[in-house]
């Protein structure tokens, strides 16, 4: 199964929170391919950032990366419309959150958040496929 993971969700996984066991289950079956888009990466880092140091998010960084997930940078002209298109009519969704929808979108995956206020909508409307981590 093809997983995008929302930064809340790895950073849920990262200071093992409630949901990081979702989080590991999809990261350790070798029947998952884990994804995030590098906006959502970044999310991840200046977090890290904040709350520690550079070293601390590079080393994040560097430690989700050698779980296999794959960063994802698209950014070509029909992505970043579809980008926009859903920033424009879902109204209460981060910027952020919608690159990793267009993310899901494209190849056929199921985005997996820790946010039910940003991405209940979603499921309601059918937009993609959802997995919550709690």
């Amino acid at each position: 199964m093809n997983v995008v993971l929302d930064a809340c969700a790895l950073i849920a996984f990262l200071r093992h929170e409630a949901g990081a066991d979702a989080v590991e289950s999809l990261l350790v079956d070798p029947a998952n391919r884990c994804f995030i888009h590098s906006i959502n990466l970044c999310e991840v880092y200046y977090d890290f950032l904040r709350a520690a140091d550079a070293k601390v998010a590079e080393s994040v960084v560097d430690d989700l990366l050698d779980h296999g997930i794959v960063n994802r940078q698209d950014m070509s002209l029909p992505f970043w419309k579809a980008v926009g298109r859903l920033k424009g009519t879902i109204r209460k969704i981060s910027l952020a959150d919608c690159f990793a929808i267009a993310l899901a979108a494209k190849l056929g995956a199921t985005i997996v958040p820790s946010d039910h206020r940003e991405f209940d909508p979603l499921v309601a409307n059918g937009v993609c496929r959802v997995r919550f981590i709690r």
